[in-house]
């Protein structure tokens, strides 16, 4: 029997509810799903998946500056992503191979995402949980 994902919300500082609400970003429609297998991010009418051992690095982030964490952004300096709801923490997931998140299709890949979950140190734990197989 295959276990569930782990889930891990969004943290939404309450100055960014309202502008996130207006791009289909809440606490229903945004979380990071880790599996045996796969990560997933959500993101309001964003996704990024990739399969589990494609991460191969994750560190802790933040305090950030609000223009440069609130909403999806895309880093001009590494192509990273960003997905944010606070300014308080988050966590950089780095990958082997760069995958899609902001754009469908092929020709924008990132190859990190850093995402400001509620509990980034939990996100830290599960990623260097083994994997079981």
């Amino acid at each position: 029997m295959t276990e569930p994902p782990c889930r891990f919300g969004f943290r939404f500082d309450p100055a960014f509810r309202l502008p996130l609400a207006l791009l289909g970003v809440s606490p229903e429609t945004a979380g990071v799903e880790l599996g045996p297998d796969e990560l997933t991010v959500r993101f309001g009418p964003w996704r990024l998946r990739t399969a589990r051992g494609n991460v191969t690095g994750a560190e802790p982030g933040g305090p950030y500056r609000w223009w440069r964490a609130i909403g999806p952004h895309l880093s001009l300096a590494d192509g990273g992503v960003t997905f944010g709801t606070s300014v308080t923490a988050g966590v950089c997931l780095r990958f082997a191979t760069p995958v899609p998140g902001l754009a469908p299709g092929r020709w924008l890949r990132h190859p990190a995402v850093t995402v400001t979950v509620a509990d980034p140190d939990g996100l830290l734990r599960a990623l260097d949980t083994p994997v079981a197989g």
